[in-house]
């Protein structure tokens, strides 16, 4: 089965998002894509972070808000674009077990 993991960013610190995209991309078993939603579009730290990542690997997708339209309406947003049924939710200051998508 195919999942999609969405995720939201806003005010988090580097070293967080980092280590949340990092346990995700660690998965036992890999979701066929991750979106990633930048909910602070002033935030050019963590732009420049989910950039570098987004260039890296092909199961990231990354959307830049124009503006700020908080938690809910930037979840909703990367669910549209998930191409898959099955989606889990990732906070952007979480850490994922290695075997989370896969259980």
């Amino acid at each position: 089965m195919e999942i999609s993991v969405v995720m939201s960013v806003y005010n988090e610190r580097p070293e967080q998002v980092q280590q949340a995209i990092s346990s995700i991309l660690r998965q036992t078993y890999l979701p066929t894509e991750f979106i990633i939603v930048l909910d602070d579009p002033n935030q050019s730290d963590l732009k420049a972070l989910l950039q570098d990542y987004d260039h890296q690997t092909d199961i990231i997708k990354l959307v830049l808000n124009r503006e700020n339209i908080g938690l809910a309406a930037s979840l909703n947003k990367a669910i549209e674009l998930a191409s898959n049924e099955l989606i889990a939710r990732m906070d952007a200051d979480d850490i994922s077990e290695p075997r989370r998508l896969e259980l």
